[in-house]
């Protein structure tokens, strides 16, 4: 019987032809050179806490107009956007010309996405952290999203770095909800981007860093390889390796982008077509600069090397926008300025301190953040 149980671990099923092929070509689209991913998926909470940094109030309308400026701006975007994500909310929602915004960004040829995740939620007997919540009815949702327009989906997960952690009970749980979520959007049709990321909350220096995010993408790969999910029709969304915030040793944007691609080199598997970095709290400069580091770092990189971007392709439209119709123009001009310079930083093109901004040098580094 043990030899038999043994075989039969290897009977498994990918998805079929047909949505393997699907599910490829809607991530390769996402990673085309020189794009990535607007995250416009901010809760309402955490919008709120945006639109109060300039003095606007948070009311679904407020929302919609924000996120109308963006979703509207010039047709520059289309060369430098590849997909949104968006929060449910917004999904919904309408310009003042009552055209949904999911067909506003599909007739710019910009992939929908969502999110998905209900959010981060303590982990009984570990040291303060955390896994994340939102399976039981996912099926449903990602149904329901697809046949609305979304053809991609988010789900954040968090690790810290102190003493002691991240444990192997966060490592192993927060990777197999990953690999469960990542094989559920793939039943459905979706691309999942799967988002472990290791905060920047700490002093610890870029070596530690480094291990941890290793470790940890070990752990999610191990697990997305015991779900049988079709690596192909998938999407990482990681930190760079940066050292934590409060490490008193600074380091240079070369020294970050070799941490983070060895980190890559060691534990992401070449069939998954790209990486899409969150910005973690850097400033939009920072996290223009560091991928454009990246990309220009000399090593075997078999994916994309992207951006999925919130603050750091917003601050400077939201400064210069503030709840203002007539500065509406003001804000697109912003947005576009930063999306072309992450656009750039994909290539290994960016010169360091061409776009200034409203905001591009301030931090925007958020303890314990959460969406």
């Amino acid at each position: 019987m043990s030899h038999l149980s043994a075989k039969m671990t290897t009977y498994f099923s990918y998805p079929s032809r047909e949505l393997q092929e699907e599910l490829k070509s809607i991530a390769n689209a996402i990673v085309a050179p020189g794009k990535g991913i607007l995250a416009a998926d901010e809760s309402t909470s955490t919008m709120g806490n945006r639109l109060a940094g300039i003095g606007v109030e948070n009311t679904e309308e407020n929302r919609r107009q924000y996120r109308q400026l963006l979703f509207t701006s010039d047709k520059a975007m289309n060369d430098y956007i590849s997909g949104v994500i968006l929060f449910h909310e917004t999904v919904y929602q309408k310009t003042d010309d009552g055209t949904p915004f999911v067909k506003v960004l599909q007739s710019r040829g910009i992939i929908p996405g969502i999110k998905v995740d209900k959010g981060v939620v303590p982990l009984m007997g570990s040291e303060d952290e955390c896994t994340t919540q939102g399976l039981d009815d996912l099926a449903q949702r990602c149904a329901q999203y697809k046949k609305d327009g979304c053809q991609f989906a988010k789900w954040r997960c968090v690790l810290k770095i102190k003493k002691n952690t991240p444990s192997h009970q966060a490592m192993l749980e927060n990777a197999n909800v990953l690999a469960r979520y990542a094989s559920i959007c793939q039943s459905q049709g979706i691309v999942p981007i799967v988002e472990p990321e290791v905060l920047p909350d700490g002093e610890h220096d870029l070596d530690r860093a480094q291990k941890v995010t290793e470790t940890v993408l070990a752990f999610v790969y191990k697990a997305l390889n015991d779900h049988h999910v079709f690596l192909e029709g998938t999407l990482l969304k990681p930190n760079m390796v940066t050292a934590g915030q409060s490490c008193s040793t600074k380091y240079t944007s070369q020294d970050i982008a070799r941490a983070t691609v060895e980190a890559l080199a060691r534990t992401v598997p070449p069939a998954m077509p790209g990486v899409t970095f969150l910005s973690g709290g850097q400033s939009e400069e920072e996290a223009s600069i560091n991928l454009d580091a990246i990309n220009k770092y000399p090593a075997k990189k078999p994916w994309k090397l992207t951006f999925s971007y919130g603050r750091a392709l917003q601050a400077s439209a939201l400064k210069a926008w503030s709840g203002k119709k007539e500065n509406v123009g003001a804000g697109q001009q912003e947005f576009l300025k930063r999306a072309k310079a992450n656009s750039e930083a994909a290539k290994g093109t960016y010169q360091a301190g061409s776009v200034a901004g409203a905001a591009a040098g301030e931090g925007l580094f958020i303890k314990d953040h959460a969406y």
